[in-house]
């Protein structure tokens, strides 16, 4: 990657939940240098970097998806850490028979954006709270604080992406609501500080991906419909 592309990914326009966390680390900042004390000029110090870092962090890069019909997207940044047949989450009411799950597993360096896989209808969204255990290990699918999303394609298959919080994270947003209609790649929520996504693909659907590649949301197919 080119000097100039790596520039405009660090300095893209950061995501509005973003905005908290680098206008109080500035605030911080400002108030802890302006102050005569040794202690706060340190705090200060570290609450503008606290700054730099949120303003990294919950960058928003532009993404172009690929226009090829019948595509499953990455739904998020980060690494196949796991690609297993299991059923999908009893929740959502996709039926009992196992699926092909790809989770991506997102460090706090990675763009936490989410995004939709596929083009279709939200026809049930659940939340759970739950724990924070490293989002990396295989239960965190069912015992971590998550947000289960389910997407009705017009062919009438369906698509689930999960919202996996991990050791850091604390809070998952989600933008969409029941019954909204989406665009593969398009942005619907994100996890702060460190997390995972699962996708769990229709029946007969095998992923195109292997354990250990590196995602690019809403651009890298991860399989074919």
């Amino acid at each position: 990657m080119s000097l100039l592309k790596s520039l405009k990914l660090v300095m893209s326009r950061p995501h509005p939940a973003g905005y908290p966390f680098i206008l109080g680390g500035l605030a911080g900042g400002v108030i802890g240098k302006m102050l005569p004390w040794k202690l706060t000029k340190r705090l200060g110090c570290a609450a503008l970097g606290f700054s730099a870092f949120s303003l990294y962090f919950f960058r928003n890069p532009k993404r172009v998806p690929p226009q090829e019909a019948g595509l499953v997207l990455a739904a998020a940044d980060g690494r196949v850490t796991g690609i297993a047949q299991v059923p999908p989450p009893a929740s959502l009411e996709m039926g009992s028979d196992p699926v092909w799950r790809v989770s991506i597993f997102l460090s706090v360096l990675d763009v936490h954006i989410n995004r939709m896989p596929v083009s279709g209808e939200i026809t049930k969204i659940i939340y759970h709270p739950g724990l924070f255990l490293n989002a990396s290990l295989d239960k965190a699918s069912e015992n971590n604080e998550r947000n289960e999303i389910r997407i009705t394609m017009k062919d009438g298959r369906q698509v689930a992406v999960v919202q996996i919080a991990g050791l850091i994270a604390r809070r998952i947003l989600c933008d969409i609501s029941e019954s909204d209609k989406v665009q593969a790649g398009d942005i619907f929520g994100l996890i702060r500080f460190g997390s995972r996504t699962d996708i769990y693909l229709p029946p007969g659907v095998m992923p195109s991906v292997l354990e250990g590649q590196t995602m690019i949301g809403g651009e890298t197919i991860i399989a074919r419909l």
